[in-house]
């Protein structure tokens, strides 16, 4: 029992073992140096008789026997030392001041032999070590007792304790994308892999600039999507970088194809590399929705801020104005003049002209009609409004390049058709995303209603820096294209991008509906997000208790954040934490992950230095792209007249006739 009567026996018993050492050390100087004593006067007849009594009991017969009986009294002394605590005592400095104790208490013997030294000279220097020595050895017990046996962790961001099992084996199917990685287990490094068996659930790959967005996840997924027979639509926002190891996969993979695709590019900047195509082709608007679909995604691309604006009247106004136009292209003369360029042409004719054509096709009538009446009745400065708001966008689009491109037929966007699969890569230029962002939001909008359809071959959709696209059915791609064999991969810098442009609320359905995540360094609240969704692991917890008579040490074990919040904002470049999807055919036990992505930077460098470059398509003047600009100009004019020609010349259409 600790009770303070103990305590103070055991404090007695201590200090009375410890005298009888030092007095048993006492005489056994006395005894060796009692020449020296003798000498001094230091000596009397009882001191000689005690000496001769003490001798005879066999105490001193021999050197090192009394030498042996004092430090083993001291050692017995020193074991019953409860010193106060202090966690920065350090035993391995204790055990050393005992061992530097121990050699000076034995090898001060030596200097006994000294014969050149003054007898007196030799005692002074016998009692002085033997002193030391034993003040050596006290001092280091003391520090010993003092030290704690068990010091708490020194990892002090806790990286050890939330270190958890990761999936060491590699499956795969013939959707998967699978990334060699390592991660740290108590202390230890292991192989692992991160098995994205699922991809169709939808992948979602955030990091900060320079977090490896691209290099650890993106360029591997294309590879690994076109080895496996994959069709592709690859959105390449810093084009030509993931465009060339896109190109190189395909000459290297088309074995891996039942039929081999073709591989085609949408490029503004540099025509004579790119292909042409209408996204607003006869063939693929089989109704009016289509219509509604191209015009609001053109609407709100060319004015982003309208994103959370829908539902306005001047937002809806400017979109109805652009279905008209659509639909009319579509229906008139089997939709031969159905492109983009002819709809922004088409906007710029006289009101009274233009809706007297418009009306000549009954299926927009109820589109139509409210222009038509504020035209009537003079309420023009409401109605320019409305229809500057849709000219003024679009206006932005009036290039010979983009009208070049946008009118030709190299290729449709059924890229996952099972009798002509394709790889299309839609390149994006960081100077001119303004320009080019609304035009490749209706590419990628149009296809992806396209490809989201059963009994097509598998297909893959990787979008680098995909806020910087308009692409309003992202989320129901997602949700309704992994039936049909579509696998979505999202790359972005931020939640903080979709939240600006989209608002908060798409911007949550975007970050939740991804079945696979994979974040890189991030922070706010994504990083919150991804920490709970990643869950609690059970974990080691110490605490230690001092006072002045004991140590009290506890060890617990309590759930905690496996990947907490700090750690996701402060990882290394190729470092990601996430979890992946799995199937019932390929149960995973362990989705979780936080792992380092093994790259072999020598080997992947020597590949990219051997890639061959781009095909040039066509070569392309400025004559043909001026040609076809003007060839547009003059086919809405040929509308018009012939429109018109046919309504005045007919008396039953009469009543199609716009007038104020």
């Amino acid at each position: 029992m600790r009770t303070g009567e103990n305590e103070q026996g055991l404090k007695k018993i201590i200090d009375l073992i410890r005298m009888i050492a030092i007095v048993i050390l006492l005489i056994h100087c006395y005894y060796n140096c009692y020449q020296v004593f003798q000498q001094k006067g230091w000596t009397s007849g009882i001191s000689d008789q005690l000496l001769k009594n003490i001798a005879h009991t066999g105490l001193l017969s021999g050197y090192f026997k009394s030498k042996l009986i004092a430090l083993g009294l001291l050692l017995l002394s020193l074991l019953g030392v409860r010193g106060s605590k202090d966690e920065k005592s350090d035993y391995r400095s204790g055990i050393g001041l005992l061992l530097a104790g121990l050699i000076l208490y034995f090898i001060s013997g030596l200097i006994l032999m000294a014969e050149a030294l003054d007898q007196q000279v030799i005692a002074a220097g016998y009692l002085l070590l033997n002193g030391i020595a034993f003040i050596t050895i006290i001092t280091g017990g003391s520090v010993v007792a003092r030290s704690i046996k068990k010091k708490l962790s020194s990892d002090i961001f806790n990286t050890d304790n939330e270190t958890f099992p990761q999936q060491e084996r590699l499956i795969t199917n013939e959707f998967s994308i699978n990334i060699p990685a390592y991660y740290y287990y108590k202390g230890k490094q292991k192989d692992s892999w991160l098995n994205f068996i699922q991809p169709a659930r939808g992948v979602l790959c955030v990091g900060s600039p320079g977090a490896g967005k691209s290099r650890f996840f993106v360029e591997p997924a294309i590879r690994q999507l076109i080895s496996k027979g994959h069709a592709l639509c690859l959105y390449d926002f810093k084009y030509p970088d993931l465009s060339l190891i896109a190109y190189n996969a395909y000459l290297k993979h088309q074995a891996s194809y039942e039929v081999k695709p073709g591989f085609y590019v949408i490029n503004f900047d540099d025509l004579p590399h790119s292909h042409r195509c209408n996204p607003l082709y006869p063939g693929g608007m089989t109704d009016i929705t289509d219509a509604v679909e191209a015009a609001r995604i053109l609407m709100l691309g060319t004015n982003r801020s309208w994103l959370k604006k829908q539902g306005d009247f001047f937002v809806e106004s400017a979109i109805n104005f652009v279905i008209s136009i659509i639909w009319f292209l579509r229906k008139f003369e089997s939709g031969q003049f159905c492109t983009l360029p002819h709809v922004i042409e088409l906007m710029q004719v006289k009101m009274d002209k233009l809706f007297t054509v418009l009306q000549t096709e009954p299926e927009i009538s109820a589109y139509l009609q409210p222009f038509i009446s504020a035209y009537i009745e003079n309420t023009m400065e409401q109605l320019e409004g409305q229809l500057d708001a849709a000219k003024i966008g679009l206006a932005r689009l009036s290039s010979p390049t983009i009208y070049y491109i946008m009118s030709g037929d190299d290729f449709t966007l059924d890229i996952n058709n099972p009798f002509a699969p394709k790889l299309l890569c839609l390149a994006n230029n960081p100077q001119k995303q303004e320009v080019y962002g609304p035009v490749l939001s209706l590419y990628m909008t149009r296809l992806s209603k396209i490809i989201n359809q059963p009994k097509k071959t598998k297909c893959g959709v990787v979008l680098d820096e995909f806020p910087t696209l308009t692409f309003l059915g992202l989320d129901v791609q997602i949700a309704s294209a992994r039936s049909n064999l579509v696998s979505t991969i999202l790359a972005m810098q931020s939640d903080h991008q979709l939240k600006l442009t989209y608002g908060k609320e798409w911007a949550d359905v975007v970050l939740n509906i991804c079945g696979n995540i994979m974040i890189g360094q991030t922070s706010g609240d994504l990083a919150k997000s991804i920490s709970e969704r990643l869950g609690k692991t059970l974990q080691d917890r110490e605490s230690i208790s001092i006072n002045s008579s004991d140590t009290s040490i506890s060890r617990s074990k309590q759930l905690e954040m496996a990947v907490p919040v700090s750690t996701i904002s402060s990882l290394s470049s190729g470092e990601f934490v996430g979890m992946v999807a799995d199937s019932p055919d390929q149960p995973i036990k362990l989705k979780r992950f936080h792992a380092h992505v093994k790259v072999d930077s020598a080997a992947l460098k020597k590949e990219k230095d051997s890639y061959l470059p781009l095909p040039v398509v066509k070569p392309v003047t400025q004559k043909d792209i001026m040609d076809n600009y003007l060839i547009i100009k003059q086919d809405v004019q040929d509308i018009i007249e012939s429109v018109l020609q046919t309504v005045l010349n007919d008396p039953s259409q009469d009543n199609l006739i716009v007038k104020k």
